[in-house]
């Protein structure tokens, strides 16, 4: 059976299942939220033949990778996540099973997080198309921004990195990694087909920071201009649609697009700089019996989709909170007062390189 032998609300009666049936129905969805809440929404598209294929993940995790993107930018904000709405974009031919095995990949990613798809729409298409809205509730005083980043601040990423690059070589390449053992090539394609939001971190992000997040001492008092720790500054005043934007000791995203990416992003948007250690980046131990060390490297660094967060917080958070998650978190580099981002050697054998931002996926 294909999507045209039922019609589009045929098509919609199917998907309506995956909804819970009070919300759904109506030309909205409407969700109350709460005092000195806000409202974090993000929206992601993904193409058929660009971020996905059935020769590497199929519908089931084609679905998963979908959901999975979506609150991995909520939890880079802080955001606790609320519901999800889909558009599809299909070709009048497609399987009807595939359609459901993309939401019942959805629906598994989601159910982890308790968040349901709650609506979205579906039209006719050459190209097989999603795209994904997802909304989220962040307390106003713990939105984590990329332009709260300060000079002395140190530099975590969440997990690994590379391994979502290294699984996807294996989906491609036969010859690639025939020395791997079935459970460490399962883990690496797993770490492709489905990643996990780091929607886990965020707790232990505010229980280090304190119920209020804020810069205070004794771990993490406002910065001076020179990027010293100064306990005798004011706090700074919140402002903002609803009080939104406060002087939270943090500054983050996810690393999608590749751990360099976010970096240079969050320093671009701070107006910092970076010193990032290649000796300190947390790659997979098996990489030393696939890959070269550069390339292993250039995976890391560039090869992005590991959905981690990059995160910038002074020293003693740092430490703290790479102590608390464990499993591949590090501190990698430290921020700077220059704009310039350089990829150092603290081992003094590579000579130091500037990361660019042009070498991780770019769509044109």
């Amino acid at each position: 059976m294909q999507v045209k032998d039922i019609g589009e609300q045929g098509l919609l009666r199917i998907l309506q299942k995956f909804c819970p049936a009070e919300i759904v129905g109506d030309d909205c969805a409407v969700m109350a939220t709460t005092p000195n809440q806000s409202l974090a929404i993000t929206t992601d598209m993904l193409v058929d033949g660009v971020h996905f294929s059935d020769r590497t993940t199929g519908p089931y995790y084609a679905g998963w990778r979908a959901a999975a993107a979506n609150l991995s930018d909520l939890a880079a904000m802080g955001a606790k996540p609320l519901a999800v709405t889909v558009a599809l974009a299909v070709a009048a031919d497609t399987a009807v099973e595939w359609v459901e095995e993309f939401y019942r990949g959805m629906t598994a990613c989601l159910q982890e997080y308790h968040t349901p798809i709650v609506g979205g729409d579906v039209v006719r298409s050459p190209v097989v198309t999603v795209a994904i809205t997802a909304f989220g509730e962040v307390e106003c005083d713990r939105t984590i921004s990329r332009s709260n980043a300060r000079s002395g601040w140190a530099i975590v990423a969440t997990g690994v990195h590379g391994a979502s690059r290294a699984g996807l070589e294996l989906l491609l390449n036969q010859e690639f990694g025939q020395n791997l053992t079935e459970v460490d090539r399962a883990s690496l394609i797993l770490a492709h087909q489905c990643p996990k939001p780091r929607l886990d971190v965020l707790s232990v992000v505010w229980e280090i920071l304190g119920s209020e997040g804020a810069m205070e001492p004794p771990l993490s008092p406002p910065l001076s201009k020179g990027g010293k720790q100064d306990f005798n500054s004011p706090p700074l005043s919140k402002g903002g649609p609803g009080g939104v934007k406060s002087p939270i000791a943090i500054a983050g995203m996810d690393s999608s697009d590749g751990l360099a990416d976010a970096i240079i992003q969050i320093c671009r948007a701070s107006g910092i700089g970076a010193k990032v250690d290649r000796t300190k980046l947390p790659i997979p131990d098996i990489f030393s019996e696939i890959v070269s060390t550069e390339k292993a490297l250039d995976w890391a660094l560039y090869g992005g989709e590991d959905f981690e967060l990059v995160l910038f917080l002074p020293i003693a958070n740092a430490e703290l909170l790479v102590e608390k998650i464990g499993n591949g978190a590090a501190i990698v580099g430290i921020a700077t007062e220059s704009t310039d981002i350089w990829l150092t050697d603290s081992s003094g054998i590579e000579r130091d390189t500037v990361l660019k931002i042009d070498r991780g996926f770019q769509h044109f």
